[in-house]
């Protein structure tokens, strides 16, 4: 890409980064599941505007699908789904394919399935919000399907520590995101992958806001790209950590396009602003690899105020110092309670611990 063409390529309009104002379910009736009792059974008499909740403890067993127009389902004091082998339709722990949708304070746990695709969530259609929920140990932890209308909204959620399968049985991603309309995740937290990815996203709109992927002890563990758009599409990454460690077998962290247009060509964008991407060591790595030439559209790029820590290929634009992009070594940073700050100055607006 010329320099020329690269400059009126980030000429392009900045995304918004706002949050949706998605739905909270209206008044209706309240259904109260205690450990022990048929989630399935509260979601089949749920109408539409109703809540479920259900209560503290671990929920073992049970799975259930959401199909209502618009429904809350919020866990009460630390209230978990355990899989022990349970789930809904050969698919997830939840299968989504209604309206508006709200999931609160839930963790999903311990999904599988035979095909080896088990999610916590299972998204199909329809517009579905996640708020202070955890997906561990799940063969996925949240599995969106194709769907061109969808949109999700993720936040303040974690995802972790995906499980050993025996070489061949297929990838565990933390989160993946089909060809939906929209994806924002924002306050998030990635860690513990092994052979898929942390986040790996199809759709046509993304932002990743204020999110870390990886961590200061591991980085992603044994994940392959810490984050990647296979398809392109727009993406903005703003004030996240994305950090690699040792382990991973793929040295890329963000990877942009990889996989070509996979459907109808959409516009591509990607637009770096303010984070920091560090490699905590084994091979050298490479921070952003955007496959331009496998789509069928130029892609705007955009990087400002990114900070890039170890040893890393920042290819250009990434690099330039006169946007405040700026590489160091790992012994030029203050990494201390996870933080990842060059010694002497301020830390960058990434998504540094408190």
């Amino acid at each position: 890409m010329t320099m020329l063409r690269r400059r009126l390529l980030r000429a392009w309009p900045v995304l918004a980064g706002l949050a949706p104002a998605w739905p909270r379910a209206a008044a209706g009736r309240t259904w109260r599941v205690a450990p022990g009792e048929s989630l399935a059974d509260a979601l089949r008499q749920a109408r539409d505007d109703d809540t479920v909740e259900l209560l503290g403890g671990v929920h073992r067993a049970q799975a259930g699908v959401i199909e209502q127009a618009r429904l809350l389902l919020q866990g009460r004091d630390g209230a978990v789904l355990q899989a022990d082998g349970a789930h809904a339709e050969g698919k997830a722990l939840l299968v989504v394919r209604g309206g508006a949708v709200r999931i609160e304070g839930l963790t999903f746990r311990g999904a599988r399935v035979p095909d080896g695709n088990g999610a916590g969530i299972r998204f199909e259609r329809g517009r579905l919000a996640l708020r202070d929920c955890s997906f561990l140990d799940n063969q996925m932890g949240l599995l969106s399907s194709n769907d061109g209308g969808a949109e999700l909204d993720i936040e303040a959620c974690r995802f972790g520590d995906a499980p050993v399968v025996p070489a061949g049985a297929g990838l565990t991603h933390l989160l993946y995101v089909g060809r939906i309309a929209r994806l924002r995740v924002a306050r998030c937290r990635f860690h513990g992958g092994r052979h898929g990815h942390l986040l790996k996203s199809r759709a046509a709109v993304n932002e990743v806001l204020a999110s870390r992927l990886g961590d200061a002890a591991e980085g992603g563990a044994a994940a392959s790209y810490e984050l990647e758009f296979p398809n392109g599409g727009q993406a903005l990454v703003q004030g996240n950590v994305i950090v690699q460690g040792a382990a991973s077998p793929n040295r890329v962290l963000l990877a942009f396009g990889a996989e070509g247009e996979g459907g109808a060509p959409r516009p591509h964008r990607l637009q770096l602003h303010g984070n920091s991407v560090v490699n905590l060591g084994g091979a050298p790595g490479i921070a952003v690899r955007v496959h331009d030439d496998r789509l069928a559209s130029a892609v705007a790029i955009e990087a400002r105020d990114n900070l890039f820590l170890g040893a890393l290929r920042v290819p250009a634009p990434f690099d330039e110092a006169e946007a405040s992009n700026v590489l160091a070594p790992l012994t030029a940073a203050d990494i201390t309670q996870g933080r990842f700050t060059l010694r002497g100055r301020p830390a960058p607006p990434g998504a540094q611990p408190d």
